[in-house]
């Protein structure tokens, strides 16, 4: 540090409040104290810096194991927002999200100093396992169940589900069929909820849904189903994975998309675009997510206190060509 001061032209002190983002700095002082890090090679000891101010500027995140598209994303959103706030991230991720897998995770991220906890927690059998979590741990849930007792960060996945079906109601079809995601799935459960009720509000028949587990192929093999179903011309598949499995099996069994089935998909995955065709479906801001959990988890940090406070993202439709207005 006293060799980037030396080399910036400024003091030891200075160096500290740049690499800490004091609002103090001038915008030209830290941009020199950069370079100059940036000449050196200079790393911050983070173990001397944490003896010296009990801080260790580091956040744990819990997350379930695998490749979900919602998960992934949501996890780099809170890694983004770390970073930006100068916080470094410890991630263990878990094949369960049991009470005891979670509680051996908050064991070991404690061991490691960090001064609180995000917990992407998309599973139903989360909850018994969050509610006996510390109470002196900074803890922010991200899709948390609503039972749970904690700070939450939620898409708003009833009201996505509720959009897509209006939507397609409005557009002229007499009824929506759904490949929904697994059942221990919290999202899974609130779109599946959402779709039954708005169709049942709208007074339009409710078909048994079919169950995928988030991939294309299991989409695939529910496409495979609907497309023997002449009155199945519009579809809400509950994730964008499922959706291009649905729209393969449709284009094997020459059904039309948009002209004779429409199909909404879920989560708005950069390829959603280029699929053939364009999907339409519903975009969930996981940057937001993940800033506004980094906030939550921050101002408790600093408060000293755990919180309750819970905050609702809403979701957009994102309509391209893979629906059409029938009406």
């Amino acid at each position: 540090m006293a060799d980037v001061a030396k080399l910036a032209g400024v003091s030891t002190q200075t160096v500290s409040r740049a690499l800490n983002q004091n609002a103090s700095v001038r915008p030209f002082t830290r941009a020199r104290v950069l370079a100059a890090i940036e000449e050196l090679g200079y790393h911050v000891n983070t173990a001397a810096r944490t003896l010296a101010t009990g801080h260790s500027k580091t956040l744990g995140v819990v997350t379930i194991n695998g490749t979900f598209f919602g998960p992934v994303s949501t996890l780099y959103g809170v890694e983004r927002a770390a970073r930006f706030a100068g916080y470094y991230t410890s991630v263990v991720s878990l094949r369960s999200h049991d009470r005891r897998s979670v509680a051996d995770a908050v064991d070991r991220l404690n061991d490691q100093l960090v001064e609180g906890i995000v917990i992407i927690s998309p599973l139903i059998s989360a909850v018994e396992a969050l509610n006996e979590l510390p109470t002196d741990m900074p803890v922010v849930a991200v899709e948390g169940d609503p039972r749970v007792d904690l700070a939450a960060v939620t898409v708003d996945q009833a009201g996505g589900a509720r959009m897509v079906t209006t939507y397609l109601l409005s557009t002229g079809h007499e009824t929506v069929f759904h490949v929904s995601g697994p059942p221990d799935w919290q999202e899974a459960q609130a779109r599946l909820l959402a779709w039954r009720s708005t169709l049942e509000e709208a007074g339009a028949e409710v078909v048994s849904p079919l169950s995928g587990d988030w991939t294309a192929q299991s989409g695939y093999q529910a496409g495979q189903v609907l497309a023997r179903i002449p009155e199945a011309t519009a579809i809400f598949a509950a994730n964008d994975q499922m959706a291009l499995g649905v729209l393969l099996a449709l284009h094997e069994h020459g059904r039309k998309v948009p002209e004779e089935v429409s199909v909404i998909g879920f989560d708005d995955m950069p390829e959603s675009a280029y699929f053939i065709p364009p999907l339409t479906t519903v975009r969930q801001n996981f940057d937001n997510v993940g800033r506004t959990a980094l906030r939550l988890l921050v101002n408790q940090i600093g408060s000293g206190a755990r919180s309750v406070d819970r905050v609702v993202i809403q979701p957009e439709l994102v309509v391209r060509h893979s629906t059409l207005n029938r009406a």
